[in-house]
This record gives structure tokens, sequence and C-alpha cells, in this order.
């Protein structure tokens, strides 16, 4: 590997071309895909995008498990001059109708059964099942060449919950997806013989690096719905697997499972974000792939990623959060606004080309989160204040100290407390509601929901109608019923009295 990854920004579907001919680019449960073959798909599917949606920097949503057309849209989309829009497949139909509405997506490619939950008015455009659309792509012949894509121009919307309010999206540029592919690829050694199983949703965008940066390395992606952490051994295990990249949760049960032999020594890289590993989890993957480097990672959407941990220094230092990845700037920014010295707490600031642009259509918002660098930064321009408090130690690494907002990180996704207390006083059940997140081993943190009954209604009730209603990492884990709801001195819910209410009986 070079000292330093080449900084030359490509158009997104460039991608597909750069992998060696013959080898394989994408395993599917009943197709391979070679590089070439891979740039014949988005070229194809790309020509009939263009024909179904002619008007450059349309938004094309998709709502899928991980397919085929999931894993190339990304590229496909680029090549017809559209954005996409990624729906988590976890979501259920309100959240899916907000990201439809909120980005105004000209069509939505998705399955029968997922289609078949939306109701009148869900979706503002055309609807199509991933069938029918293979079906007109294989009658549409020709394909569209690479594209010229420039650098700024916007590749794809990422939708991502924040504290307050609905999901929103986060515009990625060519420049931004591209240069993570390179980032990510360089400070992991990814190359062509390494077989990535790719276990995260694809509406991430720790989940979509998955796939962009082996497609720079010319390795191989697996994609993977998994239903239980034996479903991850038996395709590591029968893929030859090289490199996982999990969250928290995931890892602890995998750390528990019995693994074949032939399935570890096929492990070269493990790595993690979404949320931090603790000393015992570490422990636990060194012991258990003992020849594997494990990469400790921070990121967020609006940055795609921050920092990563030397493998090397894992062990001593469990808990950091590391140091800069290649394009990226990481400073610590005191409460007077000046950097922060060793061991001074701060916040995190991202700046650099991997800032995101902004959110869609959301002056507002992006004003609070994207805002000018501070003075020392070397790079200058418009940086992410992430919000989050962290210090450097004396050897440079940074240690997370934790969320200025009420964000909640659960089983490595970033859940709104708003969305799950409007979803709560939706069922009818609910009169009031806060949502807190409280430390919890295994997810993170725990969803508690302290909430006051509507009259006449059942509190048994509440559960199972948000389990039809969210997806289940946002239901939940515990409700807290109270007969009044506490409320601040500007009359709103007291969401800092129950906070710590909560969490003083979770020391007692």
């Amino acid at each position: 590997m070079p000292e330093s990854p080449d900084p030359t920004v490509f158009p997104l579907d460039h991608l597909a071309l750069r992998g060696e001919r013959g080898a394989p680019a994408l395993v599917l449960r009943h197709a391979r895909l070679s590089h070439e073959q891979l740039n014949a798909r988005v070229g194809s599917l790309a020509a009939w995008l263009k024909a179904r949606i002619p008007e450059t920097g349309a938004r094309i949503a998709t709502w899928l498990p991980k397919t085929e057309l999931a894993c190339i849209m990304p590229l496909a989309a680029v090549r017809a001059g559209l954005v996409h829009v990624p729906i988590n497949p976890l979501l259920k139909r309100a959240q899916v109708a907000h990201i439809l509405g909120d980005s105004g997506a000209a069509m939505l490619i998705s399955n029968r059964a997922r289609l078949e939950t939306l109701e009148a008015g869900d979706a503002p455009c055309p609807c199509m099942e991933e069938g029918g659309a293979w079906e007109e792509v294989g009658a549409l012949a020709g394909q569209l060449p690479p594209s010229d894509a420039r650098p700024e121009s916007l590749a794809a919307i990422l939708y991502t919950s924040g504290s307050t309010g609905r999901p929103k999206g986060v515009m990625l540029s060519q420049a931004n997806l591209w240069l993570g592919a390179v980032s990510v690829a360089h400070y992991l050694k990814l190359g062509p013989h390494d077989r990535v199983l790719a276990v995260l949703p694809l509406a991430f965008d720790y989940g979509q690096n998955q796939l962009l940066s082996t497609w720079y390395a010319g390795g191989s992606v697996v994609p993977l719905d998994y239903l239980t952490p034996r479903d991850v051994v038996k395709a590591v295990a029968r893929h030859a697997i090289t490199t996982i990249a999990a969250v928290p949760p995931l890892w602890l049960q995998l750390a528990e499972v019995d693994w074949p032999v032939d399935a570890v020594r096929s492990l070269k890289r493990l790595t993690n974000s979404g949320g931090a590993l603790t000393p015992s989890l570490v422990r636990g993957l060194r012991t258990r792939f003992p020849d594997a480097d494990l990469y400790p990672m921070y990121g967020l959407t609006e940055a795609f990623r921050s920092t990563y941990l030397d493998p090397a220094l894992v062990d001593a230092h469990p808990t950091s959060i590391g140091s800069a990845i290649p394009f990226a700037e990481i400073l610590v920014v005191n409460d007077r606004g000046e950097e922060a010295g060793t061991g001074e707490e701060g916040e995190l600031v991202h700046a650099g080309p991997l800032v995101a642009q902004g959110y869609w259509r959301d002056a507002e918002r992006t004003a609070e989160r994207f805002r000018p660098a501070p003075a020392f930064s070397r790079l200058g321009g418009t940086a992410v204040w992430s919000g989050d408090r962290v210090t450097r130690d004396a050897q440079g690494l940074l240690h997370f100290v934790g969320r200025r907002d009420a964000m909640i990180k659960t089983s490595g996704n970033r859940v709104s407390p708003q969305e799950v207390e409007e979803a709560a006083v939706a069922t009818g059940i609910v009169a009031e509601a806060v949502a807190i997140g409280l430390p919890d081993p295994q997810l993170g943190q725990a969803i508690h929901l302290v909430a006051r009954l509507a009259a006449g209604a059942d509190p048994d009730a509440l559960l199972p109608a948000l389990g039809s209603a969210l997806p289940n990492f946002m239901v939940p884990r515990h409700v807290h019923w109270r007969a009044v709801m506490p409320v601040s001195p500007n009359g709103k819910l007291d969401r800092v009295a129950l906070a710590a209410e909560l969490a003083e009986g979770a020391r007692t």
C-alpha cells in the first residue's frame, strides 16, 4: 500500500471498472458477478433508469433487502444521472412514507411484501416490484457507458434520525462517497483477494461502504441478510470470508457462538462502528479471532467516518476511538472555542472532503450542524460539529466521553426519541411520552419510555401496537407508567429529570 491514498476523484460508477478481469465482484445466493459483469449490469440498469426517469438529479428510492438491485443501485443511479435514496428494509410504512415524501422520490423499487404494507397516500410516486424492474431492464437493449459526473454532484441521500424530529436526509456527493471508499480500502489494507461479508444494512453509510471500499480495492462482496449469528458463521466458512464489518451487539453474539477452525482461519480483519467496544468484548474478540486485525472506528453519516484505531494499539487502548482516517481532519474544540489541550474535554469537529453537503431541503438543521471550521483548522471550509464530547490523550488518541444531544444509539442504530414518542401517542394508548436511552451491556443503550396512559386505554396493548408500527430496534425495552408527567420551568416535559430518575433507579 502507498503511504497515502490517491485523492483523485472519479464518478462513483467507475468503481465497477476497477477489478481484475474474471475476478468475482458480487457473490449472491444464486449468482456470481465478475467485475466485468458487474459493470455490464450497472450499465443495463442505468439505461433503463434513464429511460424511465430522464430528469437529471431526480431521486430513485429502493426499499429492499440485500438483493442484486439493492447492491448495484448506488452505481447505476449515478450512471443514469439520478440520486439514490436507499431505505432501511427494517423501516415500516410511516417511516417510508416520510422518506418518500421528503425526498420527492420519482420512483420506489421494492418487493411485493413491502409494497403491500403501504397505504393510500404513503407513496407519492410510482412503485415497482424488483422483479418487474429486471424484466423491463432485460427487454431494453443497450447499456449506458461510464459517467462523467462532477465530483461535487449529488450521488445519494441517506436518511438518519436526529435527536428531535423525523429522519433527515444527508446529502452525499460523488467525492464524499468515492474518497470514503478510497480511505477505508487504504487503512484496512483491502486488496483484490479479499472477500467481504456485507451484513450491515445498505441504507447506512457504514453498510454501503462495505460495497464501495471493496470494489475500489478490486475485491469481492458477499451480501448477507442473516437471522441468527450462526448464519454469519456459516457464510464465513462457506465463502472463506476475510473481512466482517459489524456493530457491538452483533460482535457480542458472534464472540459467544462456536466457530469452525476453517472459518476463523480465513478472517483477516474485523471492523466495528455504531457504538463503542467494551474492554471485555475486545478481549473476547481477540481470543476468538487471534489472527484477525481488529479495527475500532467512529463515524457519523454527516461526515462518513472520522477515526479508526490501529489494530496494533487495540490491546493497550481498548476504549479509544483512535485518530483521523485519511482525508479527514479531526479537531477537538473546548467550550471557549479553542483547540482542547491534552486530556481536556471538547466537541469533536470533522473537516475535510468527507464532510457531506448538508441536510436535504432543511436549511435550518443544516446551519445547526454544518458550520465554519474553527480558526485553527488546517483545511478550513465547512465542518461538521458532531455534538459528541471527546478527549485526546498524550499519544494523540481520542476517547469518547458522551453525546451532547438526546440521541439514542441502540444496536448500532441512531434513534430519535421524538419519533418513538410520536409513535406511542399515535397508538391512542398514550397521552404523553418521553423516550430515553439508558446504558445496556448488549444494546449499547436500551430505550425506556416514560408515559401517561390515555383515559380508558389498556397499557398491555402498547408494546404490541408499537411492534406493528416501528422497526424492532425502535420498540422500547421498558415502559414506565406515570399518573402525572413532570414539566420543566418552560412548561415542557422534563426530560432531564426523568433521565436522572431512571438512571438512579438503574443504579439501585
